[in-house]
């Protein structure tokens, strides 16, 4: 073994000193943007083989689970849009009993953030494929329990946001200043020495969009839910979308 390793080393050694005094130059590099579009030839047999995995994909996501009998868009209200009450409406429905089923507590109240709405409904039958358009990203839904001080952070963060932020569970009134003067959650004034279950997509409870009321929770519950899966679920089990913009967060 040490005949071995001292061979080793002296080969090593010889190699190291012949290519001393040798000059390495570095190669010519020549770069050239190749653009990706309809341009570029498909290849034929690649087509072939996707094309029964694409008819398959387009013909599920195509699929009607519901009808929207009117347009929504995320930019037609102040402080509440239709399709941000459906969003906060879907998670609280479709979380709340698997929730309750793994702990025996109830959600009291959902936050969503305008951002996450990706997409609007249009006015006609309502597929899985726009559920994936509203909601593209892989957020999960999380419930967090945090104190009625959180709870006012929350309202103090939705003041400076003057954004419709889609809620549930929770009835907020502004003044025309965006100032909280009424904020109730279940019919009830909010309590700071209570703790509240909130609803909320992980990526917001993590602090996205500056929503670090959610950070340390006092405790954090995963329901192994997808928020897009939420919301095909729900399409799935109705017939009709009936949703409008109402007085659960509003400014006068």
């Amino acid at each position: 073994m040490k005949i071995f390793r001292l061979s080793s080393c002296i080969l090593l050694a010889i190699i190291v000193l012949s290519c001393k005094g040798n000059s390495v130059e570095p190669a010519k590099i020549k770069g050239q943007r190749i653009a990706i579009d309809e341009k570029i030839e498909a290849d034929a047999e690649i087509e072939k083989f996707i094309t029964p995995f694409k008819e398959h994909l387009n013909k599920t996501l195509d699929s009607t689970l519901a009808y929207n009998p009117r347009p929504m868009v995320k930019s037609d209200g102040d402080l509440n849009t239709a399709i941000g009450n459906l969003m906060a409406d879907v998670v609280m429905e479709q979380t709340n009993p698997v929730f309750k089923s793994r702990t025996g507590n109830e959600i009291d109240m959902v936050l969503l953030n305008h951002g996450g709405i990706r997409s609007g409904l249009n006015k006609g039958n309502i597929s899985t494929r726009s559920a994936y358009a509203l909601m593209p990203f892989e957020n999960e839904i999380v419930v967090v329990e945090i104190s009625g001080v959180k709870i006012k952070e929350m309202l103090t963060y939705l003041e400076r946001a003057k954004t419709a932020h889609p809620v549930s569970g929770v009835k907020i009134t502004m003044n025309q200043n965006y100032k909280v003067t009424s904020a109730k959650i279940n019919g009830r004034k909010i309590d700071e020495d209570k703790t509240y279950f909130v609803a909320t997509s992980d990526y917001l409870q993590q602090g996205g969009d500056n929503m670090v009321f959610f950070k340390d929770p006092i405790s954090l519950n995963k329901v192994d839910y997808k928020l897009r899966n939420a919301i095909i679920d729900y399409f799935k089990k109705v017939d009709t979308l009936k949703v409008d913009k109402d007085n659960r967060f509003i400014r006068k």
